[in-house]
């Protein structure tokens, strides 16, 4: 294992502790594994929570910010938060006196976690809230097993869209809504050509040949769907893009954004190569391009490869997307 760290058991908090000293305008640390926005809570405004494993930045933890997420739980790397840094986070979001939004990727021990978490803190401060699970990789599930699906890059789409509602002091119920449509209307697929090292482990988390690539491989290294050896950019793209449109289809006229997305070690240039494939296939259908993302926005440690999401868009949903967002790692004006 060759990274650049101290104590690997220090790997998570020394994270954090980088992150707030060098992002004092958009994060605070109330306590040990809980990030929430610098400032305090609006009144009457609709509080977001997130949770999951560090080893994906900016995924969870980089998106609190202004018209994004108000607080987030963080676990060891690929590895479930507790259930009372969940609830600490919940606490935080619950100022704002109109309940609070779970928003999360679709994972087992996430989902356990943030219920206890939920039932905890609204007995406590006899407040309501709401779940919605984010499940947008199509290589994980079936389409008529979507509810198996685990959540990957598609998240950061519906974080968007329902931090802005909030951020227009929209009820519990209509921020809900908003994130149940920004999750329904993503799909993404991820392609992964090298393994990643988890620093409490020490060791890869799979094995690759140096000539192979594996086809929808989960970000915590979970099997794809085919393995074989490393084909053109244009032929992944294609392949990617093929199963994306079979599972959601798009139309003359219709209006998406796409988020091309570094696993961790892929360089822009080629998220680059891969988008222009993109903009190209999606033109000859049609489709309109919205506001596209191109870069590290949801990672895997050092893992090579990449994500392609496909989000649909209509009025609304286009309108929030452009809303104004502050966080280190993503900004609209």
């Amino acid at each position: 294992m060759k990274k650049i760290l101290n104590e690997p058991r220090n790997y998570v908090d020394e994270t954090i502790e980088g992150l707030i000293a060098a992002h004092p305008q958009f994060y605070a640390q109330p306590e040990r594994r809980v990030v929430t926005r610098a400032q305090p809570m609006k009144k009457g405004k609709v509080g977001i929570v997130t949770g999951g494993g560090s080893g994906h930045l900016p995924v969870f933890t980089g998106y609190v910010g202004e018209g994004l997420l108000d607080a987030a739980a963080i676990g060891e790397v690929f590895a479930s938060p507790p259930s009372d840094r969940m609830e600490s986070a919940m606490r935080y979001a619950a100022g704002g006196g109109a309940g609070v939004l779970r928003l999360y990727g679709n994972y087992g021990g996430d989902s356990m976690n943030f219920d206890m978490a939920g039932e905890v803190v609204e007995m406590e401060r006899n407040i309501r809230s709401t779940t919605v699970r984010v499940a947008d990789d199509i290589a994980s599930a079936p389409a008529g097993e979507k509810e198996k699906r685990r959540g990957v890059a598609g998240m950061i789409y519906a974080f968007k869209m329902a931090g802005a509602r909030a951020e227009e002091m929209a009820d519990l119920d209509e921020v809900t809504r908003i994130a149940e449509k920004a999750a329904g209307a993503c799909r993404s697929i991820g392609v992964a050509l090298t393994p990643c090292i988890v620093p409490q482990a020490g060791r890869p988390t799979f094995m690759l040949a140096d000539n192979e690539v594996e086809m929808g491989m989960g970000i915590h290294g979970e099997p794809g769907i085919w393995r074989a050896e490393l084909k053109s950019a244009d032929v992944l793209v294609d392949e990617m893009l093929d199963r994306l449109l079979a599972d959601m289809p798009q139309s003359k006229g219709d209006r998406a954004s796409v988020l091309v997305n570094s696993l961790g070690a892929t360089p822009l240039e080629e998220l680059y190569i891969m988008f222009r494939r993109v903009k190209a296939r999606l033109a000859d259908i049609g489709v309109e391009m919205v506001m596209p993302l191109v870069g590290r926005y949801a990672t895997s440690m050092e893992m090579t490869g990449a994500t392609i999401t496909l989000a649909h868009l209509d009025g609304e949903t286009e309108r929030l997307l452009k809303a104004p967002c502050a966080c280190a790692f993503w900004s609209v004006a």
